[in-house]
């Protein structure tokens, strides 16, 4: 139920500009935050839609779902379907995991601790992120220093103990303490800050198994190395030293601060992709006003029912009906269609489409946030948005992991305080902590990053490009392939495909004299006939009278010939019959070309057929992907004649055809809804809400960077074989990480209990410290040794 503005009888106020409005005959309405908003103007509603608290604040009318709105640095609200927020914000960030959480600025979430990012993107060019180079220099410090303390803490496995000759042993502990304090005070300050909100929050997510992990190992070292005479004997080495543990902590928040790096780098990428999107859109249009006179203004000022004029080879401001003029417009980016469509007094046209030689005068009917263009933007930011990301499975285990640890040690405490030996205390205390640091997910952290980082080295040899973990761990899940077909089934360019000629004709003869017309011509149908006699070596003529009737063709005198190329509607024109060319040119068209009639002194002599070709790889590695078991599907914005063609030879069975960007993307949501898993490729601006709504969005390297930042892989040489050698890798890094897994949770699963004591009773025995520190070295090696190779791995 949607509440409304406090009204004054049937008269409320217009939040931007303050006039009255009536609510009863209010074309412009806006609902936000379960509040109906009215507007005098289109104009208005389009700026509040991008802004909404600009104009709110600080008097933020209290929804009908009563969210208590604090000016707290960000809260949490038990209602997961009312956002928190913040009457003073300006630019609100939310989190992808918990969308309720809204604050004003960046920051981390309070409930996992993610990165939070912004909800609306704007198209200006904006400074790196400050937080993603706080991150980054912060672990380049950290690594610094990381490095040296691993040499110098894993010394003792050396042979012969060089280490130990350059730095005695009593003095070795200090060293340690100097690498690794800057590193876990300093480096990993903002995860302790994220491990203490958990807390607070009741949340546990993976910095509190970070932030416990991290702080007891690092506080347990730094007492025993400045009270070595308070632990029993049990836990010293022949020196009469205490195990330390400085280099797990180091490490494993060198390792963090790198995934925080990469995660941020992630996130710019998907602002770039916005921000491309918004950029296509013109910045000004050319008004007609009443008077007959022009005049440029910003497209925001754009409102509905003004006259605008379109010069030819600009950009449409924004959509809505020719009223003048005819031209052809290139609609690729909405369609993906490389032939540009004709357009008449009457038709629709697009925003951010181009257009092509003729002069339009259009009425706008649609602006701001309601054009093709700002929904597809909103589509993006939504979907990209809603991908689950792959720190939820780290919170997962942490929700269970961290009770169980901490559950552990305080029974492992409450044991050895009652039937412990002498001092009970401290054998209480030192098994409880040990517990702790046992737990210390040092293999568990360099389990899933060490086979990422060396499968996504692994797959840029390949000529694959992931952007993100998740898109490597997915990837192997899919069932379902999404596939767009102009420049990813096909080459993405119309090409001359077929030439028929009549009697006292040959197919030379018909491409020298269609290609001597078409060279005066700008038109990308006219391109391919040039190319195509260039590439068969053929001299073209020069023409004379040459003329361009839009929607039709062009008409010209060539070596003293009266020569017309063109449609069926040129012919009619011109009372001209095609004859038998006509069932020749229905056939080509059913195999998806568009043909074109080539007439020599008011006589067919023959057609042309111009199609966008298959490329050469494609049937091939379809059916392997068919015989890998996927379902594909195909989903383009051209006719249905051509994709059914297309279909036929590729031997596909799901084609969907004229369909829009916002279609596309729905449709994948479908195939989730249903439960498949789906990757979608493609390599146009129209692909991109698809590409970002699909568990995995695979972008064509020879396609738009608007697409190549929508999505999650890149194929750097445009071949759909990339796409079977993507899954085959991604299919053996998931079998890497779970073993990789395996070795982190078996050292776990054997060394706590071990360290809570529970051989004691049976062996007297306890685990030694160094043996334990030996152990997690043993287990992160195994980690570490086991991820690399997949470097040997045959994709």
């Amino acid at each position: 139920m949607i509440s409304e503005t406090k009204l004054d009888g049937i008269i409320t106020k217009d939040p931007v500009c303050g006039m009255s409005v009536n609510i009863e005959k209010a074309k412009n309405q806006s609902e936000y935050n379960g509040t109906l908003h009215y507007f005098c103007s289109a104009g208005c509603k389009t700026k509040f839609e991008i802004d909404p608290l600009k104009y709110l604040s600080p008097k933020l009318e209290t929804p009908i779902h009563e969210v208590k709105a604090e000016i707290h640095h960000h809260q949490i609200s038990e209602k997961k379907s009312s956002p928190i927020i913040s009457p003073t914000m300006a630019t609100t960030y939310t989190c992808p995991m918990h969308p309720e959480i809204i604050q004003n600025g960046p920051g981390s979430c309070p409930k996992c601790g993610m990165a939070l990012e912004p909800m609306i993107i704007s198209n200006k060019v904006e400074e790196e992120n400050p937080e993603l180079v706080d991150m980054r220099r912060r672990f380049w410090w950290s690594l610094v220093l990381t490095v040296p303390l691993v040499i110098l803490s894993m010394g003792h496995l050396l042979p012969n103990s060089p280490m130990q000759k350059i730095i005695p042993p009593h003095c070795q502990g200090w060293a340690e303490w100097l690498f690794a304090t800057p590193v876990v005070i300093w480096g990993g300050f903002s995860f302790f800050e994220r491990f203490w909100k958990s807390l607070v929050n009741r949340s546990l997510n993976m910095f509190t198994l970070i932030g416990l992990g991290v702080g007891i190992a690092y506080l347990y070292s730094l007492v025993a190395l400045l009270a070595p005479q308070i632990f029993p004997a049990a836990f010293k080495d022949v020196h009469g030293l205490v195990a330390l543990y400085f280099e797990p902590a180091t490490v494993i928040t060198t390792l963090v601060l790198l995934g925080q790096v990469l995660e941020l780098n992630a996130r710019s990428r998907t602002g770039a992709a916005i921000r491309a999107l918004l950029g296509l859109a013109p910045k000004t249009a050319l008004r007609l006003n009443d008077d007959g006179k022009e005049e440029e203004i910003s497209l925001e000022n754009v409102m509905v029912g003004y006259k605008l004029r379109i010069k030819p080879g600009e950009k449409i401001p924004t959509d809505g009906k020719v009223l003048e003029g005819a031209s052809a417009v290139d609609e690729s980016m909405m369609t993906g269609e490389p032939i540009p469509v004709e357009k008449k007094i009457g038709d629709q046209v697009i925003g951010a489409t181009i257009n092509g030689r003729g002069s339009l005068i259009m009425r706008a009917e649609k602006v701001g946030s309601e054009t093709l263009l700002s929904q597809i933007v909103q589509m993006v930011s939504d979907a990209q948005r809603s991908r689950a990301p792959i720190q939820k499975l780290a919170d997962q285990v942490a929700g269970y992991f961290v009770p169980a640890v901490i559950l552990v040690a305080a029974m492992a405490f409450g044991t050895w305080v009652i039937w412990g030996p002498t001092p009970a205390f401290s054998y209480a205390l030192i098994s409880a902590v040990s517990v702790l640091i046992i737990a210390c997910p040092c293999a568990l952290g360099l389990a899933t990053p060490m086979s990422i980082m060396v499968a996504t080295g692994k797959g840029a040899t390949a000529g694959v490009l992931f952007q993100n973990a998740e898109a490597i761990e997915v990837l192997g899940k899919v069932d379902t392939l999404v596939i767009d077909k102009t420049g990813t089934l096909t080459e993405g360019k119309p090409a001359l495909v077929g030439i028929e000629f009549g009697e006292g004709w040959n197919e030379k003869d018909i491409l020298r004299f269609a290609a001597s017309l078409e060279q005066a011509s700008e038109h990308p149908l006219a391109a391919a006939i040039v190319q195509a006699s260039k590439d068969k070596g053929i001299s073209v003529s020069s023409v004379q009278n040459f003329e361009s009737i839009t929607g039709k063709g062009v008409v010209g005198l060539v070596e003293g010939k009266k020569v017309s190329l063109g449609n069926k509607s040129l012919l009619d024109e011109q009372g001209v019959s095609a004859g038998e060319f006509e069932k020749r040119a229905n056939e080509r068209r059913r195999d998806g070309a568009t043909v074109m009639f080539i007439t020599i002194d008011r006589k067919v002599a023959g057609i042309l057929a111009i199609a966008d070709p298959i490329k050469a790889s494609a049937a091939e590695a379809i059916a392997s992907l068919r015989k890998a078991g996927l379902n594909i599907w195909m989903l383009t914005g051209d006719n249905k004649t051509t994709a059914n063609a297309v279909a036929k030879k590729l031997g596909l069975d799901q084609v969907i055809a004229d369909v829009l960007p916002n279609q596309k993307a729905e449709q994948v949501k479908k195939l989730q809804s249903e439960g498949h898993i789906v990757a979608m490729a493609g390599d146009g601006i129209n692909d991109a809400p698809a590409l970002a709504q699909a568990n995995v969005g695979i972008a064509m390297g020879s396609g738009t960077d608007v697409a190549m930042k929508s999505a999650s892989v890149t194929l750097v040489k445009g071949d759909l074989a990339g796409i079977l050698r993507a899954r085959k890798l991604s299919i053996a890094t998931l079998k890497n990480i779970r073993q990789n897994l395996f070795f982190a949770f078996i050292y776990n699963a054997l060394g706590v209990p071990i360290a809570a004591g529970i051989l004691y009773p049976v062996t007297g025995m306890l685990l030694s410290p160094i043996l334990a520190a030996a152990a997690m070295s043993i287990s992160s090696v195994s980690v570490i040794g086991n991820a690399l190779r997949l470097r040997q791995c045959k994709i």
